[in-house]
């Protein structure tokens, strides 16, 4: 089960009718950041698609599953609760009551979300979930699947994206400036283009833009940029500016 509550203020206007923002890309272009900052320019609820995949995946390291065994993981998803508490410093991810968030960054947590999400059972399962979170709109969700398969009908839909290279430089630096145990940029590079292939090549929902999603390519843009790039789509889909 997954939870959330409502949004908090907009700084920039508020909205009149109910809007759901998709945000799809790969590993390492920002999805998270982006989606942060717009949650707080428009009121709306920042829904971590990610998180949620990652709290399943600690579930399972703890219960000693193999990431590849799809029939004892769509079973341990049967018996899992997850929730997302917006706060203001962020979600807070909940995992059968307890709060994980500061231990879904580590590799060995991010690597298993890569490989359990390929099972359909287990994508089924949290696209139901997510889906319900976002019934009543006024959310910004970031994920791989969000416009294709999570929200195929979302009003703004965005395709983040950036060289393979520009992405791992990205998150070597945001390890290092966390408590996450640093790898190599090498390492760390090699990584991004393994969950590529496997985000790009699944059966079910693979990584793809939506065939309406605005694609931007972050590769040469500071965040500032493309963060404003994203906002422009919202503010043009609520009227702000006309």
């Amino acid at each position: 089960m997954v939870s959330g509550t409502t949004a908090g203020s907009s700084n920039e206007g508020s909205l009149t009718t109910p809007l759901i923002v998709a945000i799809d890309g790969p590993a390492g272009a920002g999805k998270s950041t982006v989606a942060r900052a717009l949650a707080q320019r428009f009121g709306l609820l920042n829904l971590e698609s990610g998180a949620m995949y990652r709290a399943f995946a600690l579930k399972a390291i703890r219960a000693r599953i193999a990431t590849g065994d799809a029939v004892a993981l769509e079973t341990l998803a049967q018996e899992t609760d997850v929730r997302l508490e917006p706060g203001e410093m962020g979600n807070r991810v909940l995992l059968d009551g307890a709060d994980v968030t500061e231990q879904l960054r580590s590799p060995g947590v991010t690597a298993a979300a890569s490989e359990v999400s390929v099972h359909p059972a287990v994508r089924r399962w949290l696209v139901g979930l997510q889906q319900a979170l976002g019934a009543q709109g006024n959310v910004v969700m970031e994920g791989r699947d969000i416009g294709t398969a999570v929200f195929p009908h979302a009003p703004v839909k965005i395709f983040l994206d950036a060289s393979p290279e520009k992405r791992g430089e990205r998150r070597y630096e945001q390890n290092r400036s966390t408590a996450v145990p640093t790898e190599m940029p090498a390492k760390v590079l090699e990584e991004i283009r393994a969950r590529d292939r496997r985000d790009r090549t699944r059966a079910d929902s693979p990584l793809k833009p939506a065939p309406d999603a605005v694609l931007i390519d972050s590769t040469d843009l500071t965040l500032e940029e493309v963060i404003e790039r994203a906002a422009a789509l919202v503010e043009q889909k609520i009227g702000i500016g006309k």
